[in-house]
């Protein structure tokens, strides 16, 4: 029910037992190998990654409900509501730099050299401020981000001026009025939105909500997300392996990139190849009062894939076949809520091979988490890079292959294709440090052509 990475031969036969079944729901039968084989029966009607991505966001309804949890504990979390900054950011004007402080309409009292002489009247620190007057043709010793003394609103820096005694001196020219001063509210201004709800907290934001004195802060519950693998063939890390079984790699994968968005994994296990154990698994999941419910393997068109048939008793749920490589089949929906309870669990079955599980989870079950969580962040940025080797592609399908990016000397970025791109390769998605993106439009790519790369960082 589910093919996951033992080697590449038999991840080949697995798929090869498979490619007589017949269904308008059809998985891409072409190998790997062969990206420009004609087009498997029903790909003119492949879904295309956009609209796959409209239709998970179409039904994941955000969550409403909040808690308050302690600055220290609030990184990543979804902001619940706007915060405002509660009085001016810088509260003062202040010093920008050590030097001196001083009232600038003394740059119009320069010498006909053009050189101002002031006398030095006292000295201010961050936390202990100048409180005096400053007289005429006075200043004042400053330190970085002490309070700018009454009637001052320029610094100059200390390394341009001369000492003279109790004076200083320096060019007029080397200082505009108002020069090194941060102004009261310049940064923020008392009542302003500091940061709008429903940001995903990163650590300049704690900073920012520390400066304000805040220290704890309204944010969205996490979601609750049931992950679980399908298929007789599969087996538990440490277990030993029979005849015809495999390692689930899906699983752990899954969960840790659950871990990684910042949600609360429900880690269900391994299910069999049975409608029955299949349906008790997607009721545990609701009955857990999960948000969502992400299954791998399974949504194919195989004898033995009975996810279709359960998910018409148990919710609303679209199967789809995308045109998307590594990622053909998928099913995405919703299972009705458990007695009690109003929401429905999102449900996203994925494929079985490892890297199109990666793939779909990235393009189409990590954004509409993101927006389930409240969240309202950009899509992740992709990058310009020069592919160092021809690639062949097939227009009207979005590809994701696994790459390598390096930056030469000169600033330039090269993305070489990382090892194998077989659907089943793990070794090649952990070589990997990025994916090249060949969008649904494009063809074939010649060396040295420009590529659109995605980062791994934070994402995989």
């Amino acid at each position: 029910m589910t093919t996951q990475s033992s080697s590449d031969a038999q991840s080949a036969s697995q798929s090869a037992s498979r490619s007589d079944s017949k269904s308008d729901f059809q998985p891409d039968s072409q190998p790997d190998s062969q990206p420009n084989s004609p087009p498997a029966s029903g790909h003119a009607s492949a879904l295309s990654l956009a609209d796959a991505q409209a239709l998970a966001l179409r039904v994941a309804i955000p969550v409403d409900a909040s808690e308050t949890v302690p600055l220290r504990g609030a990184l990543g979390r979804v902001l619940a509501t706007d915060v405002h900054a509660p009085f001016d950011i810088p509260a003062y004007d202040n010093a920008a730099m050590d030097g001196y402080a001083f009232d600038g309409a003394e740059l119009a009292s320069a010498a006909p050299d053009g050189h101002v002489m002031l006398a030095v009247a006292g000295a201010a620190f961050a936390g202990r401020p100048f409180d005096g007057t400053v007289p005429a043709h006075g200043c004042i010793r400053i330190m970085t981000g002490a309070p700018m003394p009454a009637g001052c609103d320029t610094v100059i820096a200390q390394e341009r001026v001369s000492t003279q005694a109790d004076a200083i001196r320096f060019a007029a020219r080397d200082v505009p009025r108002g020069a090194n001063c941060r102004r009261a509210g310049e940064d923020l201004a008392r009542g302003a939105c500091a940061l709008a709800a429903g940001r995903v907290l990163r650590t300049a934001d704690l900073g920012l909500l520390a400066s304000f004195g805040v220290a704890s802060v309204a944010v969205r519950r996490r979601l609750r997300v049931a992950v679980f693998s399908t298929g007789d063939e599969l087996r538990e890390p440490g277990e030993p392996l029979a005849a015809g079984s495999l390692y689930d790699s899906n699983r752990p994968m899954l969960v840790a990139m659950l871990e990684r968005l910042g949600v609360e994994p429900l880690d269900l296990g391994i299910v069999r190849d049975d409608p029955a154990a299949l349906e008790a698994a997607l009721r545990d999941a609701v009955a857990a009062r999960a948000d969502a419910v992400i299954t791998s393997g399974g949504v194919s068109v195989g004898e033995a894939d009975f996810t279709r048939d359960v998910m018409a008793r148990l919710g609303d749920v679209t199967f789809a076949s995308l045109a998307l490589r590594p990622g053909r089949p998928l099913a995405c929906g919703t299972l009705a809520p458990a007695d009690g309870d109003t929401r429905p669990a999102l449900f996203f079955g994925l494929p079985g091979n490892p890297v199109a599980t990666a793939v779909t989870f990235h393009a189409i079950v990590r954004p509409a988490l993101r927006a389930m969580a409240g969240a309202r962040t950009p899509p992740p940025a992709l990058h310009a890079a020069l592919s160092t080797h021809a690639l062949k592609k097939r227009a009207g399908r979005t590809e994701y292959l696994r790459g390598i990016a390096t930056r030469d000397v000169d600033g330039t970025w090269r993305v070489a294709p990382a090892g194998s791109q077989s659907s089943a390769s793990l070794s090649g998605l952990s070589a990997a440090n990025c994916f090249i993106v060949l969008g649904h439009d494009a063809g074939n790519v010649d060396a040295g052509a420009p590529v659109d790369v995605l980062p791994f960082d934070g994402l995989i």
